[in-house]
């Protein structure tokens, strides 16, 4: 006999190799219907998986958040069985769940069009209402391999190569079409439901080997019911009339292309965003910080002591000196990180345990090698700038310092509106990581009782977790989550402990007792890359900035040109207080010029005819505000000037 534990606290005793459907069975009729799967000591398993122990167990209905996942997992078997239905000869290879849905890779000699994917829908509808049972079966490797190259299926045959020898082969039926697969599932296919859709075609490489087959794939959203469904469709349409790149381009901000793939072209308005957004982050770090700045090139040997060279050199970018001509022929890559610059400028000159802590901060530009099929507007670039600082201190003063980082971020997402949502993790070590497991077990102590003082000192407001094995190669690190206007989370801030280079490198302090001891070094960033933080505020703010960051903060548009003279007065004005303003005295409609300019994002617009100028008064046209208001001169530049004030310079 086992013993079984249910979240109510209750326990029962079961024959061993009991079924989770025997379990619900024994339960109640309705739950045995309502069940589609069960946590088995938190693993999510299928319901007709024998249970051969003592265990925690948790019967899962279709409304549970868990089994979110399965009915995504479902819909891609629905998924290759269709399209194999439809187009006989199709190879299935690959079709895993991801964020939000799923999507499956085949191999077809035809190329899919986009309006064959409501004929594939009508067919997984089909499928669905057929209401087959998965059926779970071990194979051998032989057989398994037998049955798929028998069927045509080379891409499967290879998959069960791939399977360790020390791993079952499952196969899972869904009535008479089967796939290889590790599982779980849910009951039958008719738990999929109905509330799926399937999205886009897209190119694809066999394993994501670009020198791999080529192949299509199909991806779906699937979600529990239609409202879900219909909201997710809804915030998708609200996240492609957000788009940072259609934006950017609206707004004049900045472009890409193909001479410099993954770097941005910042325009004069895109560059005055960055410039604002520097300024702001310089005005914060003033008090605790010194700013430096470290070399881009250096020598491949210091990137060997440092650990990346061996960790990370298939994302760096290798500098050849001049060539043959010179005598001085080394290797040298473009700084993908700015944290060994900154442990050689700790290291020059003698520094006492009275130096620490010592805060270098830099905007440093880096340069990381990503494909290019990762690369995606300013949110995923080869190039970027980070807003990089790294506290050189001791054991003593690290829970302090992590109290501090977290203070200052925290503080800075408030005054860019994100205040709710924001989740703190933990990211815990890695498998492959440097430093003994003394050192990693005290760097995670310290950030554990960190935590639970980020939680509790904002009462709640703030959400942590823990993300096992997702720290960085040297140390453990917290990774800040804010969520944006539409429901989208965005992973920014970090701030990670190292106790790993600066011994790599021989940086040391002098001790009260007079020894030398190496200082924990914590790299920390706020924004992290300032340009995808540029491009998540852009899709944040659906390209109407915060007057104080605004590229062009307000625009003064005369009705005629007689006019033109008060309105260079106007601007001036504006200008000698601060205001980033500019004039439109073209020839056209005023509706034409404020539409344009309501396009481009512009915050204000100042409309002035004759009786303005007469009144030394101007039309005020807010972004977004219907409603117009004439107010005097001295009273809009008194009241735009305030509202330019920057929220860190207002406290």
């Amino acid at each position: 006999m086992i013993e079984l534990s249910f979240p109510d606290g209750g326990r029962r005793n079961f024959e061993n190799g009991v079924t989770g459907s025997e379990v619900a069975s024994s339960i109640s009729k309705s739950l045995e219907k309502k069940a589609v799967a069960m946590m088995i000591d938190g693993t999510l398993c299928d319901l007709s998986e024998p249970i051969q122990a003592d265990a925690d167990i948790r019967l899962i209905t279709r409304d549970d958040p868990e089994a979110l996942e399965l009915i995504r997992h479902d819909a891609a078997h629905v998924l290759a069985e269709a399209v194999q239905e439809l187009f006989p000869g199709t190879q299935v290879t690959i079709g895993p769940v991801i964020e939000n849905g799923f999507f499956y890779d085949f191999a077809r000699n035809e190329p899919f069009h986009p309006e064959e994917l409501e004929v594939i829908e009508q067919k997984m509808r089909e499928i669905i209402k057929r209401d087959k049972p998965f059926t779970r079966e071990v194979w051998s490797r032989d057989r398994a391999k037998t049955f798929f190259r028998d069927k045509g299926e080379m891409f499967k045959v290879e998959l069960v190569d791939a399977i360790p020898e020390n791993q079952t082969i499952k196969m899972y039926a869904q009535g008479a079409w089967m796939d290889l697969c590790r599982g779980p599932h849910m009951t039958s296919t008719g738990k999929v439901g109905n509330a799926f859709k399937l999205m886009k075609i897209s190119g694809s490489y066999w394993r994501g080997d670009a020198q791999g087959a080529q192949l299509q794939r199909i991806y779906g959203t699937a979600w529990a019911d239609d409202k879900d469904l219909k909201d997710y469709l809804q915030r998708l349409e609200e996240a492609e009339k957000r788009d940072h790149r259609r934006l950017g381009r609206e707004m004049d901000l900045f472009h890409f292309q193909e001479e410099g793939p993954g770097v941005v072209f910042w325009h004069p308005n895109g560059w005055t965003v960055f410039q604002a957004l520097i300024a702001y982050m310089r005005r914060r770090l003033a008090v605790d910080y010194k700013e430096v700045n470290a070399p881009q090139i250096l020598d491949k040997g210091l990137w060997e002591t440092s650990g990346h060279w061996g960790w990370y050199k298939e994302n760096m970018f290798k500098v050849q000196s001049a060539g043959e001509d010179t005598d001085d022929d080394r290797v040298f890559a473009l700084k993908p990180m700015n944290c060994p610059g900154h442990v050689q400028i700790f290291k020059h000159g003698l520094k006492s345990y009275r130096d620490l802590s010592l805060r270098l901060a830099e905007f440093g530009a880096v340069h990381r090698y990503e494909p290019s099929g990762a690369l995606h507007g300013l949110m995923r670039v080869r190039g970027f700038t980070q807003d990089d600082a790294h506290i050189f201190c001791t054991e003593d003063q690290m829970a302090d310092e992590c109290l501090k980082i977290n203070d200052l971020i925290l503080s800075t997402y408030a005054d860019f509106g994100f205040t709710d949502n924001i989740v703190v993790k933990l990211s815990t070590r890695p498998e492959k990581r440097v430093g003994t497991d003394e050192m990693w077990d005290h760097a995670e102590d310290v950030m554990r009782r960190v935590l639970v003082q980020i939680e509790e000192q904002s009462a709640g407001k703030i959400k942590t977790s823990i993300n096992p094995g997702e720290g960085a190669f040297y140390g453990p690190k917290f990774e800040y989550v804010l969520r944006d206007a539409i429901g989208r989370d965005w992973q920014c801030g970090t701030t990670q402990i190292d106790f790993n280079l600066p011994e790599r490198f021989g940086a040391f302090y002098i001790d009260q007792d007079g020894q030398k001891q190496p200082p924990v070094m914590i790299h920390r960033a706020i924004c992290g890359s300032m340009e995808r933080f540029i491009g998540i505020l852009i899709e944040h703010y659906a390209g109407h900035f915060p007057f104080w960051i605004a590229p062009v903060q307000v625009i003064v548009a005369p009705i005629v040109s007689d006019v033109d003279d008060y309105a260079i007065e106007v601007a001036q004005a504006l200008g000698a207080a601060g205001i980033r303003v500019e004039t439109d005295l073209r020839n056209e409609k005023i509706n034409y010029k404020v539409r344009e300019h309501s396009l481009t994002k512009v915050p204000v617009i100042l409309v002035l005819g004759k009786r303005e100028r007469d009144e030394r008064s101007v039309n005020v046209r807010r972004l977004g505000v219907q409603q117009q208001v004439t107010v005097p001169f001295a009273d809009i530049v008194a009241q735009l000037k305030d509202e330019a004030v920057p929220p860190d310079l207002r406290r």
